[in-house]
């Protein structure tokens, strides 16, 4: 990370310590708010601040968790969310765009089909004059790295009776390929020990090989297979995702048959009773709702759990969080 701007690009910039530290920064805002006084102290930290949701990717739980996090911190806000209503329409170049914003905002939070151009953003602030941060809200199928952070959240909490993370088996299960969320997560698996993780998926939607070298060379357990039973007892965490068909070019979601990568009434009795279910939503068949009465679903307290994790990354960007445990 960068001590001048704080930008959030890329989940391998991520260590440890910060790992926790935003974990314990979510907790403490939490407890804080459930008082009157406390939410209200929330609400002065950054009411100095502006932020500017540039979702030019549709978008339901990422920008209202963003958008709520802003109000939790007394942050003011600004959006488009369709880029036609922008100068855009009229020639006006990216760069110049992301700079008429940074003269508005203290933080720029964007969200967009094209793969690696949060990171361009993040280069173009870091040659400006008023450079302020940029947060990637989800870059193509390529990177999610606030997603993966309350993906880690989630796990802590779930775990923390058990030691963690740490030890742990996580199956990852669905197009695996093209989902950003999963690709992002095993990015942060570098940072525990002793982490195993299994990719469950058909051949045509199975982990991509730039994941499969990242955890080779950081010395991460993997294993994959087609067959979700043969390992459903030994999971302490099963990811479950979506087919993502928006990325199409050649009908690989219609080639996919998907029907044995689901969980529902039949595989609930073969998983681990300690283990738990999670989804980064919107969901397909692949999660049958009879499963979200049962405990081991932590998909809903996941979504919940953004919105947190957010406000602790925006609480540590602008530097207060001495201030939230004062």
């Amino acid at each position: 990370m960068s001590s001048e701007v704080f930008h959030i690009i890329d989940p391998r910039e991520f260590d440890r310590e910060l790992l926790d530290e935003l974990c314990e920064i979510t907790d403490t805002a939490r407890a804080v708010a459930k008082t009157r006084e406390g939410a209200a102290m929330l609400r002065s930290l950054l009411a100095d601040k502006r932020a500017m949701l540039y979702f030019t990717q549709v978008s339901t739980r990422t920008f209202l968790s963003f958008n709520n996090a802003c109000h939790l911190l007394g942050i003011g806000t600004s959006e488009i969310r369709d880029p036609t209503i922008s100068s855009e329409v009229k020639g006006e170049s990216f760069d110049d765009s992301l700079r008429t914003f940074s003269s508005y905002v203290d933080v720029i939070i964007m969200r967009t089909p094209e793969r690696g151009l949060a990171g361009r953003a993040a280069a173009l602030m870091n040659q400006i004059p008023r450079r302020v941060p940029i947060i990637n809200a989800g870059s193509g199928p390529d990177q999610h790295p606030t997603q993966a952070l309350l993906d880690i959240y989630t796990l802590e909490r779930s775990f923390a009776g058990r030691g963690g993370i740490d030890g742990k088996t996580i199956g990852m299960m669905g197009d695996l390929r093209r989902g950003r969320t999963v690709r992002s997560l095993c990015y942060l698996m570098k940072n525990y020990h002793d982490v195993r993780l299994v990719f469950i998926s058909p051949p045509s939607l199975e982990m991509s090989n730039d994941i499969k070298k990242h955890l080779v060379q950081h010395k991460i357990a993997f294993s994959e297979t087609g067959v979700l039973d043969s390992v459903l007892s030994s999971l302490d965490a099963i990811y479950v995702t979506r087919v993502q068909s928006e990325w199409d070019s050649e009908g690989e979601s219609l080639k996919a048959d998907l029907d044995d990568f689901s969980i529902g009434p039949n595989q609930m009795p073969k998983l681990n009773p300690e283990a738990i279910i999670m989804h980064p939503l919107p969901r397909g068949p692949e999660i049958d709702p009879s499963v979200d009465s049962d405990p081991r679903a932590m998909y809903w307290r996941q979504e919940r759990n953004g919105m947190w994790m957010r406000a602790a990354l925006l609480i540590k960007i602008f530097g207060v969080e001495d201030q939230l445990k004062s």
